[in-house]
């Protein structure tokens, strides 16, 4: 089969619609389930071209929660701490190395993985298929299934849960196109290669030990900055992304923005956070908005309302700002990627609130040596990587 038919584009007035192979080529893919559409396949290739490249980069199983065509989070499997397992809430599960791998890449920005397209790099099993039974997501891609695993995916929705199964096998064409207002715009495939030596051959800060862990969040970092749209910051800690700053004009708001969903991600490992007396039997999805209002500055705006009956058995003592800087000040041994270079020092600044010690990104500023000079200021180690990873 070359040919798909969707039900509509982007939007339902962009009709017809569908994916096709050039020259009657057959589809690398298998729709296993449900009816994915134009933005769920535009996620569905973009995910899984990043899942792949982790593994390749890291040696490890790796999985990627989409949405929009950016990801929300990236993570290659590791052994997930009690912290971690109970922040995002798989503590009672039984995980896999491919389950724990997406338990982290949806687990680091649970408001913006909701709703989303998941990517793997392995066979999805029967406890990754559990863990997605009872999340809000739109589909998976994955080199195959287990039968278990198919047959649990097949009940989401209502039986209608998008579910695609792609040639690992598959080589794209090295030259691409797209058509934007009737003309068609033509480019070789981003096949840039991002491994350890990349960063490793131009470290230009005083302080040059990269850890082994730094080292491979870096890859992370950057592995998914190559499918996050520009311009784009990624911080990355325990080998996955905790917080992707993605389609913002200027360099200094993508590390705002990605500094201020890591931030988020420590704080929900806040002792008051973990610990809050939740109703019971409460959806997930209003348990997630809830714990971004309380870890919120205007928390204790919200509970003078009385709204908080809502959500829990006894009224919580808020977090207070104090309490969240004493917390952040913890914040540590973290790895950040640019996907351009940064323009000026006060995006290292920025950064180091948020625990970064590490940094890779591709260097040509005319101001390198006031960021290099920032970078130094903190004992810091920064690489360029010589390699832009703009990606629209």
């Amino acid at each position: 089969m070359n040919e798909l038919e969707l039900k509509y584009g982007c939007n339902p007035n962009q009709k017809p619609s569908k994916i096709f192979m050039q020259d009657n080529k057959d589809l690398p893919i298998e729709v296993l389930n449900g009816k994915p559409g134009y933005i769920n396949f535009l996620d569905a290739f973009n995910s899984w071209q990043l899942v792949r490249e982790l593994k390749a980069a890291t040696g490890l199983p790796a999985a990627a929660s989409f949405k929009h065509v950016s990801p929300a989070g990236a993570a290659v499997a590791t052994e997930l701490s009690d912290t971690l397992k109970k922040i995002y809430f798989v503590d009672d599960l039984e995980l896999s190395p491919i389950a724990s791998a997406y338990a982290a890449a949806r687990g680091a920005d649970r408001m913006s993985s909701y709703g989303d397209w998941v990517a793997l790099s392995d066979t999805c099993d029967v406890q990754t298929a559990k863990l997605l039974q009872r999340e809000v997501s739109d589909g998976i891609i994955a080199p195959d299934y287990t039968p278990e695993a198919l047959e649990v995916l097949k009940t989401k929705r209502k039986g209608t849960y998008n579910v695609v199964k792609i040639d690992p096998n598959y080589v794209p064409a090295p030259v691409e196109h797209k058509d934007v207002f009737g003309i068609t715009f033509e480019q070789g495939r981003n096949e840039l290669k991002i491994d350890e030596a990349m960063l490793m051959q131009n470290i230009v800060t005083d302080n040059k030990e990269f850890t082994e862990e730094a080292k491979r969040d870096l890859l992370i970092a950057l592995i998914t900055l190559k499918y996050t749209q520009s311009n784009s910051v990624c911080y990355a800690k325990d080998g996955q992304a905790i917080g992707v700053g993605a389609g913002q004009q200027s360099r200094i708001h993508c590390t705002r923005l990605a500094g201020n969903k890591a931030d988020i991600w420590f704080l929900r490992q806040h002792p008051k956070v973990m610990n809050l007396p939740f109703v019971d039997n409460i959806r997930r999805p209003d348990r997630d908005n809830t714990i971004d209002v309380y870890i919120s500055d205007d928390y204790e705006d919200v509970l003078a309302d009385g709204t908080w009956e809502q959500f829990f058995k006894t009224k919580p003592e808020p977090l207070t700002r104090e309490e969240k800087k004493a917390w952040l000040e913890k914040f540590e041994g973290v790895s950040l990627g640019s996907d351009a270079f940064f323009p000026f020092g006060d995006n290292i600044e920025r950064a180091k609130r948020s625990g970064v010690q590490f940094v890779a990104q591709p260097g040509g500023s005319i101001r390198d040596d006031n960021v290099i000079d920032t970078c130094n200021k903190y004992n810091m180690i920064m690489s360029f990587t010589g390699i832009r990873l703009f990606h629209h």
